[in-house]
């Protein structure tokens, strides 16, 4: 009688160990965050500075072109949802760090959501543009005049270099 008992609980907690890892984990765990877009958690985020026609700005570290949007303020992004799905916001799942040209002490991060730090650089929060299809594209410079790629400074570039 005694060895039955121990193998109805052995079962039991093997069905429990089995049912806890087949929930699955949760979406940070997955690599999403709040919008559903991929989120950068393995590798570590790391802005540079790239040459462009805007002179010298800011680019992630595959050469992708950084953008900053007049509506945020105070390090805050104000780019909901339908904003969001046009212009990715640079998040990171570690400690963004300086790339060549970059300035340290103007790298930081924002909380979009719960465990989701977006990177800012000078206090604006960093974002692609879906419209860039290759490093070194900034087709979305001037859009509806407010969003403008980041210069070396943290300030907006809003015309060509000369």
């Amino acid at each position: 009688m005694r060895t039955r008992n121990l193998v109805l609980a052995a079962t039991a907690v093997s069905t429990a160990v089995f049912t806890l890892s087949a929930c699955g984990g949760n979406a940070s765990e997955k690599g999403q965050h709040a919008a559903g877009a991929p989120r950068n958690t393995t590798s570590t985020v790391s802005v540079k500075l790239a040459d462009s026609e805007y002179g010298r700005i800011l680019v992630d570290q595959s050469g992708r072109t950084l953008y900053a949007f007049t509506k945020d303020k105070d390090g805050a992004s104000n780019c909901s949802a339908d904003c969001i799905a046009v212009w990715p916001a640079l998040t990171t799942g570690s400690q963004p760090q300086a790339g060549s040209g970059a300035q340290r002490p103007l790298l930081a991060e924002t909380q979009r959501t719960k465990g989701v730090a977006q990177v800012t650089y000078n206090n604006w929060p960093l974002y692609y543009y879906v419209g860039d299809a290759v490093a070194g594209d900034a087709n979305g410079q001037g859009i509806d005049g407010q969003w403008f790629v980041v210069s070396a400074d943290g300030k907006l570039v809003k015309k060509p270099a000369n």
